[in-house]
C-alpha cells in the first residue's frame, strides 16, 4: 500500500503512475535523441516506444514549424533559465495527423555544467487550441461586423452633411464638417444651406444631443421636417416652433440646439432673420471691428410644450461675415483647457479673408489644439458678403 510517509509501495506502483498519467513524458538527450516515452505519449500519437526510444529526435516528431521555434527558442531557453512553461507545437502523429500540445521542460546538467537531458511533459491542447480557433473566428466575426456598423454609420453621416455648399450669387459660403475622435461614430451636429424661393436662401446648422445611430435618426427627423417648415412658416421663429412640435411628437427624449437663418439680398447687401434656439450665437465680423456674437438666445427645440422662440434681424453689408458654429468649436479640450471664444474669435480675425479661409483656419486650429483628436463633432457655416456688391 502506498501511503504520504512510505512513497510507492514498490517500482511498478511508480512505472504505473508514469505510464497512466494523464499526461506525456518524454525524456530526450541534450543531442535530441529520445530516451524514454510514458504509454500516454505513445497512446496519443500512435507510435510504439521502439519506433522512438534511441532511433528518432524529439525534432522529428514536430511540425515544421514548430520544429523551427524549438530550435531557436526552446533550447534556448532552456540553456538560460533551465525550464520552460506552457510552450504551444505540434507533434505529427504516426499516421500523419497533428496533435496541439503544450509542452514543459526541464532542463538536467552533467557534473561538469554541460546540458545533458530534457525533462518533457506534454499536455493535450487540441480541445483549447478549437476553443481558440473559435475565439478567433468569433473575433474575425466581431470585426465584420464592427467594419460593417462603421461603414454604414459612415453612409448616413455623409446623407446627413451635405459635400458642400451652392454656389450663391452676391455671397461667398464655406462649411466644413468634423465628426469627433477617429471619426467612426455618427454625430448629431449638422448644417444645410438651400434655396426657399426666388432670391431668398435658408441656412440652418445644429446640433443634436447624443451620438450614435439614435441620435442620426432624430437628426434627418430635423433635416428634413425644417425644409418642410420653411416653406410654410414665413419666418425663422415661426418654423422653429413647427419643428419643436414635430420633435416632441417624435418617440425621442432627445432635443436639439439650431441656428435657423432667412437671407434675402438687399440693394445694401443680405438681409438675414435669424433664430437662435438654443445654439451659440452667430458671430459677426465687420470691417474695422472685432468678432462679436449676435446674442437673441430663444428655447431649446424639443424640450417645452410652450418655447420662446425670437428672431433677430442682421443687416450684411459688402465685407461683412457672419460665421455659424456648433459648441465643438469652443468646447475642444486638450487636457483640461477649452478653446473657448476667445480663441475662436482670434482665430477669426487671423482669416477672415474670406468665408473659405475662416472655415479652414478655424477647424485648423481647433484640430491643432486638440492635437488632432476632436473631443466632439463640430460644424461651420461662414458667409461673407464680397467687397464691390
Amino acid at each position: 500500500m502506498t501511503t504520504p510517509e512510505s512513497g510507492f509501495s514498490s517500482v511498478t506502483d511508480a512505472q504505473r503512475m508514469y505510464d497512466m498519467a494523464p499526461c506525456g513524458y518524454v525524456t530526450v538527450a541534450w543531442s535530441g535523441t529520445i530516451l524514454a516515452v510514458n504509454r500516454t505519449f505513445l497512446q496519443w500519437t500512435g507510435y510504439t516506444a521502439e519506433s522512438l526510444v534511441g532511433v528518432r529526435t524529439f525534432v522529428d516528431l514536430l511540425s515544421r514549424a514548430t520544429a523551427v521555434y524549438s530550435e531557436t527558442h526552446l533550447r534556448p531557453m532552456l540553456l538560460m533559465g533551465s525550464s520552460v512553461r506552457e510552450i504551444a507545437l505540434e507533434l505529427v502523429c504516426a499516421d500523419g495527423s497533428r496533435l496541439a500540445v503544450l509542452l514543459n521542460a526541464s532542463l538536467e546538467r552533467a557534473d561538469n555544467g554541460e546540458p545533458e537531458v530534457m525533462r518533457v511533459v506534454v499536455f493535450d491542447a487540441s480541445e483549447r487550441r478549437a476553443y481558440e480557433r473559435e475565439l478567433f473566428r468569433a473575433k474575425e466575426r466581431a470585426e465584420a461586423s464592427e467594419a460593417h456598423a462603421r461603414l454604414l454609420a459612415r453612409t448616413l453621416q455623409d446623407t446627413l452633411i451635405p459635400p458642400s455648399p451652392p454656389q450663391v450669387p452676391g455671397l461667398e459660403i464655406a462649411a466644413a464638417y468634423r465628426p469627433a475622435g477617429d471619426g467612426e461614430e455618427v454625430g448629431g451636429d449638422f448644417y444645410e444651406v438651400f434655396q426657399r424661393r426666388a432670391g431668398e436662401w435658408v441656412v440652418v446648422l445644429g446640433d443634436v444631443c447624443g451620438k450614435g445611430v439614435d441620435a442620426a435618426v432624430v437628426t434627418a427627423l430635423v433635416r428634413y421636417s425644417l425644409r418642410a417648415a420653411v416653406v410654410e412658416r414665413e419666418s425663422p421663429a415661426a418654423a422653429m416652433d413647427l419643428l419643436n412640435r414635430i420633435v416632441l411628437d417624435h418617440d425621442t427624449d432627445r432635443f436639439c440646439t439650431i441656428v435657423l437663418m432667412y437671407l434675402r439680398q438687399s440693394d445694401r447687401g443680405w438681409v438675414a432673420d435669424v433664430c437662435t434656439a438654443g445654439h451659440p450665437a452667430p458671430v459677426l465680423v465687420q470691417p474695422g471691428q472685432a468678432p462679436h456674437a449676435e446674442q437673441a438666445i430663444s428655447s431649446l427645440v424639443g424640450v417645452l410644450d410652450d418655447p420662446v422662440f425670437v428672431d433677430a434681424h442682421l443687416e450684411l453689408a459688402p465685407g461683412d461675415l457672419l460665421l455659424l458654429y456648433t459648441d465643438g468649436v469652443t468646447e475642444g479640450r486638450r487636457d483640461t483647457d477649452f478653446f473657448g471664444e476667445e480663441r475662436m474669435h482670434a482665430s477669426i480675425e487671423t482669416h477672415r479673408v474670406s468665408a473659405a479661409a475662416v472655415v479652414a483656419g478655424l477647424l485648423a486650429d481647433v484640430l491643432d489644439f486638440q492635437r488632432g483628436r476632436t473631443t466632439d463633432d463640430l460644424a461651420l457655416v461662414a458667409l461673407k458678403v464680397p467687397e464691390g456688391v
